[in-house]
């Protein structure tokens, strides 16, 4: 980022944190100090200027666009804290999660982020942090370099929040936990594989908010994942998108237009692409 530019509403330049640390660093501390003991720090720092990027180019509807948070010196602390939580996140999540986690890249494939982490074990100081910085978040929108007034966060999390990620994967393990609970009660299994059982010890693998589920090509397999798909929207408020989601039938799968329209989704075709890599495709093919 540019020295002269100001990544929050706050004013400061990036040329002044680093020009004048020696002056501030003091009172900045101090701010720390305040937010560690008693979990709380002034709003006006927990406000952030939204800005709109484009996904793509020639963007035109509402869609093309992902909003970005531009935050100032709260970023600062939620950079501590997030870098504190990437230590034991692998110790709280289940293998199933594969991004933002220690160990995991991607070739190896608010309130409910809170009741995941109590239940994980973390303590109350720990929730008070969390939860002051989720609970505060005040967005001003820029439109072309002109901002408009405050408004409140009332859910979901802010991207570009150094902690929004690793809360994200806290709340997947929701789904993970109830697709795990459905192969347990074996609702849901695996697909065979040249006679060997894929089952869902290891799958379905999850990267943020990009997952790939295998079960077997039957009308009542899909049922059943269409109402994990439900219980978890109803526990934790995010909800699949299945107008992007595809079913990828694997060899000769008979009634596939009907599962597909049992789940909601469409009919996708192999080879294709999954988290921006071959899907399908032969090791010496050229797409890969």
């Amino acid at each position: 980022m540019n020295g002269d530019n100001a990544p929050g509403p706050n004013g400061f330049t990036v040329a002044f944190w680093q020009n004048c640390w020696e002056f501030v660093k003091e009172k900045v501390m101090e701010m720390f100090k305040e937010f560690h003991e008693p979990s709380s720090f002034l709003k006006s720092l927990n406000t952030t200027f939204l800005v709109l990027i484009p996904k793509k180019g020639g963007a035109e509807d509402l869609g093309d666009f992902r909003p970005i948070s531009l935050e100032g010196l709260y970023k600062l602390m939620a950079k501590v804290l997030a870098n504190k939580l990437r230590k034991v996140i692998g110790k709280v999540v289940s293998p199933d999660q594969n991004v933002f986690v220690m160990g995991k890249q991607i070739l190896d494939v608010s309130l409910i982020a809170n009741k995941v982490m109590q239940k994980m074990g973390f303590g109350s100081k720990w929730l008070g942090w969390m939860w002051r910085c989720i609970s505060t978040a005040k967005f001003l929108v820029l439109v072309n370099g002109v901002s408009a007034s405050f408004f409140p966060s009332t859910k979901g999390l802010r991207q570009g929040d150094p902690l929004s990620p690793y809360l994200f994967v806290m709340g997947m393990e929701v789904l993970s936990a109830l697709i795990r609970r459905a192969v347990e009660g074996g609702f849901l299994s695996g697909c065979k594989i040249r006679g060997k059982k894929v089952g869902f010890e290891y799958f379905p693998p999850f990267f943020a908010d990009d997952t790939i589920v295998f079960c077997e090509a039957k009308k009542e397999h899909l049922t059943h994942l269409s109402w994990t798909l439900f219980w978890f929207e109803a526990a934790s408020g995010l909800r699949i998108n299945l107008a992007k989601s595809e079913i990828f039938p694997v060899g000769e799968v008979e009634e596939v237009d009907v599962m597909a329209v049992e789940l909601g989704c469409k009919v996708g075709s192999l080879p294709s692409s999954y988290l921006g890599l071959p899907l399908g495709a032969p090791n010496k093919a050229l797409s890969v």
